[in-house]
């Protein structure tokens, strides 16, 4: 693990690789690596500014994330994207297509593209999306972009493991805030309205002060940080500029603050307790099958409730 880690640091591209895979793994012996090769990678990670983006399917994240990728590799910035996608609920494999998508940045050689399937974890994000992002920061890239499923409500999540939160919408769907629910719009740090070109640049002129409007609504997520709302067209390359000004404007007023730094403070405490979470889940499913599948049995037949069966599992873990 130690000779992988200093592979990764030297920014080799089939080690990080690699190290994401092992990383991903279910297998009780990778885990152990992984946890090893981690704890290598620690002293190197933290370096990146971290960007979350979300929208609903058909929003254009991908062309987003490739055209805006492009303009920062141009610029002399690595930048690293986490695409997750939707995993089949029959198979639990997803089609993994956002690195066919974005062709020209998976070529560029200061570019790095990791598709992920979700595997039915809520938010919108893998389980291993932090540890990802941790290898990825010790093999120095400067940005990493977090392009989430888009599932809704429970996204909320991405935001706790991500600097900055950005929600792209697109104009003329009808209802201009199309259906985005109120928790994702409080969370947002920066709302992008893409497709802003042709026949849609009206449209998205308005669906733009729709916005500013419902915002106005909202309280701030930040005492230190208004919410602006920008046009852009990621399919003719307009307005990526001041978006990555805005997002530099947004780095610098939260590290002036020190909101930048108790953040991640809070994001690692809170790391630990959905771990937590996920570590308890997988051991009561391999270690107490037999008793769960009686209780799950009882709840079926209507003997206990669902609140007593967890109650049994949980008292028999105490235990």
């Amino acid at each position: 693990m130690r000779d992988l880690a200093e592979k990764i640091i030297s920014g080799n591209r089939r080690s990080i690789a690699k190290a994401i895979t092992l990383i991903e793994s279910s297998r009780g012996d990778h885990q152990d690596d992984a946890q090893a090769l981690l704890n290598e990678l620690l002293p190197h990670t933290g370096n990146a500014l971290r960007l979350g983006l979300t929208g609903i399917p058909g929003v254009g994240k991908s062309t987003f994330v490739e055209s805006f990728g492009t303009m920062l590799t141009a610029k002399g910035i690595k930048i690293a994207v986490l695409a997750v996608d939707p995993s089949s609920q029959i198979t639990g494999g997803s089609i993994l297509g956002d690195k066919t998508r974005m062709e020209e940045l998976a070529r560029d050689p200061n570019a790095f593209i990791r598709p992920t399937p979700s595997k039915g974890t809520l938010g919108g994000t893998a389980r291993y999306t932090r540890e990802a992002m941790m290898v990825l920061e010790a093999a120095g890239y400067d940005v990493i972009i977090v392009e989430t499923v888009g599932v809704g409500q429970s996204e909320v999540a991405v935001s706790n493991m991500v600097d900055m939160f950005l929600l792209l919408l697109s104009p003329g769907g009808g209802d201009e805030l199309q259906g985005i629910k109120r928790g994702i719009m409080e969370i947002a740090d920066l709302v992008i309205v893409n497709k802003a070109d042709g026949d849609f640049e009206n449209a998205a002129k308005i669906a733009s002060s729709d916005v500013i409007n419902a915002l106005h609504l909202m309280k701030p997520k930040s005492e230190n940080w208004s919410v602006d709302t920008l046009l852009t067209s990621a399919l003719n390359k307009k307005g990526l500029d001041i978006v990555w000004q805005k997002i530099i404007e947004f780095k610098n007023a939260m590290q002036k603050s020190g909101e930048f730094d108790s953040k991640r403070s809070e994001q690692i405490v809170s790391g630990i307790w959905i771990e937590l979470n996920e570590m308890l889940t997988d051991k009561l499913q391999k270690e107490h099958q037999q008793k769960i599948k009686s209780l799950e049995d009882d709840v079926v037949a209507k003997n206990i409730t669902n609140r007593q069966a967890a109650s049994k599992i949980l008292n028999s873990i105490v235990r």
